[in-house]
Parts: structure tokens; C-alpha cells; sequence
């Protein structure tokens, strides 16, 4: 395994910082500007649909250009972006701050993760998109927690000073540890939408889709949620983020190793079933031992974060002519889900309690499971066929 490839990951884990630590401090960020916490919410939608709307187009746009120096590029903007937030005056200049944040944080994560791929041996390509996704859920464990308690300790503001700052280290390190990267040739938007639009590759992001809409459902609002459910401090708000994270980053590992040593199509099946059954478990238990509680969130979060690698190496595994590209719409539909979900569980709350978050968001992911059969019942050759025309 390329050691660089962990260098990589620490990018991925300061922009899984910055996507994620909203949850952690939506109620400080709604206290401070007097918004609802339903309205503080759209913080984290239009985070997730600029994302969406960007990967795509920004990785095509820089696909000609050589790879190390357009992610020193993205990663300066992605500092500006996040100071842009923490001196914001009123809702829209955070908004506009979150925005350009997104765009650049998506192209340093699909960046990440296609170039993870690209410098390890072929055995091992699963298990380095693995990494990447891990170094994202890192945040969960370090960034979120550590942005919650300076966020209570300080302000809001000073947890986007603080990303400003390890996003500068972070350049620091890419820049001595990364050697530089020719681009693949370019392929064009016609061919690409050719391989998007195959029936298996569709229902691919389809499944991608409805799960993190499902799972954001309920996690855009975990800290609430656990207030509401266990009128939780922020001290244990912070160590339940904690152990979250914990959990997710085995999650990332273990999708890795699933896909490296089962074909992804099987491994998505095999996630799928008990996330749906935990996330709708999840209500009902707020009654049990805290510990009980605790382990039930810990399978939950585990099984959040395997998704993500073995979708990816699902695509990779399907069409590996076009894997960027399709990687990075990937990516961005996933993100279109987080905003989803957001928007979802927002209604909920508005609607009647969020303590049936959960609920909604184990239906959403029962109907990707749907999705996700279709997509590994269509034979592989129909995108092999559409692929040979790419060459």
C-alpha cells in the first residue's frame, strides 16, 4: 500500500470536518443569528447541493491540468472559504461562506479518493478508497468533537477559524509529501453521460441517493435529537460524537476490506439490511441502558460510513474507463441526499417530532436497498458494451 495514499486521507479528514461539524453546533450557530434551528438547517442542505451540483463540473473543468497543483489551488480557496465563515455578520454571508466551501471541498474529496485509486496496486484499490472514506469519518472523531468543544467554549466562529488553520497545515503537508500527478486523458461530457446514463450505473446513484438521505434524516439533527432523547449535556453530546466517530472510522475500514475481498454488489447487500433495521431500531431505545443505546448508535454509525467505500468500488468495479467522473457524480449525489435528508427531517420536526426522524429516514434507506438490487441484477456487460465506445 502507497503511504501517500494517507496523506490524501488527512485532506478528506479536514474537509469531513467542515461538511460535518454543523450538526455539532447548529443550535449555537441558530442561538447567535436568531434563526430556527429548521431554518440553521439549510446551512447544511445548501453545503450538500452546491457539493452536489460542483463535483461534476469542477473536476471536468480541471481535467486537463495537472493534478497536485490544481489540489494546492482548491485547498487555498477552501481556506478562504472558511474564513469567509467564521468573520460572517448575518446568515448569508455564512451561507455564501458554506457555499464555496462546498464547491472546493468536493473536488479535494473526489480528487482524494480518485487519486488514492489511481497510485496503489490494483489489489488494493478497494481498500485505499476505503482510507479516504476513513480520513472523512476521522472528522467524526477529532473535528467534530474538538469543533463542539470549542464551539461551546469559544463561539462558532473560532471552530471555522480553527478549520482555516489545519487546512494550511494540511497544504503544507501535500505539498512536500505529494508528488506531482499527470492527468488521465479527458474524456468527453457526451461519453460521459453515456456511462451515467446506463440503467446499473444509474441505479448505483440512485441507491446512493436514498441512503444518505435516509441517514441524514435523523444525523442532521443528531445533537437535538440526543438532547431531546437523553437531555444530554454538551459534555455528552460530545463524547457520544466521539464514539460515533470511532465507529465510523472502522465502518470506512471495513467497507474497504469488504469490497477488496467480496464483489462490491455483494457487500452493499450485506450493509444495507441491518443499517435499515438499526436506524429504525434507534427510536424505540432511547428507554434502554445508556450503554445499550450507545452500542446501538456505534452499529449504526459503522454502518453509515461502509457505504460509501463500497459504492465506490462498485463504480470502479462496473466502469473503470470513466471511475472519475463517475466517482465524482457519485459524490455529489450523495451529497444531493445529505441535503435531501436535511430537508426531510427538517419537515418532520416542523410536522411533529423529531423523534421520528429515524423512522422516515429507515424507509428512505429501504427503498435504496430496492435500488441497489436492481442495479446489481443488471448484468455488468451492458456497461462494458457502453464503455468500449469511451476508448
Amino acid at each position: 500500500m502507497n503511504k501517500k495514499v494517507y496523506v490524501l486521507a488527512i485532506a478528506a479528514f479536514v474537509v469531513g470536518t467542515v461538511e460535518l461539524i454543523l450538526g455539532g453546533i447548529l443550535d449555537l450557530i441558530a442561538t447567535d443569528l436568531h434563526l430556527t434551528l429548521a431554518k440553521a438547517g439549510y446551512l447544511i442542505s445548501i453545503f450538500s447541493l452546491v457539493y452536489a451540483l460542483s463535483a461534476p463540473i469542477l473536476l471536468n473543468m480541471t481535467a486537463r491540468f495537472e493534478r497536485k497543483k490544481v489540489y494546492m489551488c482548491t485547498l487555498f480557496v477552501f481556506l478562504i472559504s472558511n474564513l469567509i465563515s467564521a468573520f460572517s455578520a448575518n446568515f448569508y454571508m455564512l451561507l455564501a461562506g458554506r457555499a464555496l466551501g462546498a464547491a472546493t471541498g468536493s473536488l479535494i474529496f473526489v480528487l482524494s479518493l480518485t487519486l488514492a485509486a489511481r497510485i496503489v496496486e490494483p489489489q488494493y484499490k478497494g481498500r485505499a478508497v476505503g482510507i479516504i472514506t476513513m480520513g472523512g469519518s476521522a472528522s467524526l472523531i477529532l473535528g467534530v468533537p474538538i469543533g463542539i468543544f470549542v464551539g461551546n467554549l469559544a463561539g462558532w466562529r473560532e471552530v471555522f477559524m480553527l478549520i482555516a488553520i489545519l487546512t494550511a497545515v494540511v497544504m503544507v503537508a501535500i505539498g512536500i509529501a505529494m508528488d506531482r500527478v499527470q492527468p488521465i486523458p479527458a474524456v468527453s461530457l457526451k461519453k460521459q453521460l453515456t456511462a451515467l446514463w446506463n440503467p446499473k450505473m444509474l441505479a448505483i446513484h440512485v441507491t446512493t441517493l436514498l441512503v444518505l438521505a435516509g441517514h441524514l434524516t435523523l444525523y442532521a439533527y443528531f445533537t437535538p435529537f440526543l438532547q431531546e432523547a437523553l437531555g444530554a449535556s454538551s459534555t455528552m453530546v460530545t463524547f457520544i460524537y466521539m464514539m460515533f466517530g470511532i465507529a465510523a472510522v472502522a465502518g470506512g475500514g471495513i467497507g474497504g476490506i469488504l469490497s477488496d475481498r467480496l464483489h462490491p454488489a455483494k457487500a452493499i447487500i450485506i450493509v444495507l439490511i441491518p443499517f435499515i433495521i438499526s436506524m429504525a431500531v434507534i427510536p424505540f431505545s432511547t428507554g434502554l441502558p445508556l450503554i445499550a443505546f450507545l452500542i446501538l448508535l456505534s452499529i449504526w454509525s459503522a454502518l453509515s460510513w461502509t457505504v460509501t467505500p463500497v459504492q465506490n468500488s462498485l463504480i470502479i468495479k462496473t466502469s473503470p474507463a470513466t471511475a472519475e467522473t463517475l466517482i465524482s457524480t457519485n459524490s455529489g449525489i450523495a451529497h444531493a441526499g445529505i441535503a435531501l435528508g436535511t430537508y426531510i427531517g427538517g419537515v418532520v420536526i416542523d410536522h411533529s417530532s423529531i423523534m421520528y426522524t429515524g423512522w422516515v429516514g429507515s424507509v428512505l434507506i429501504l427503498m435504496g436497498l430496492v435500488s441497489a438490487f436492481y442495479a446489481i441484477s443488471r448484468k455488468e456487460q451492458t456497461v462494458h458494451a457502453a464503455e468500449k465506445s469511451l476508448v
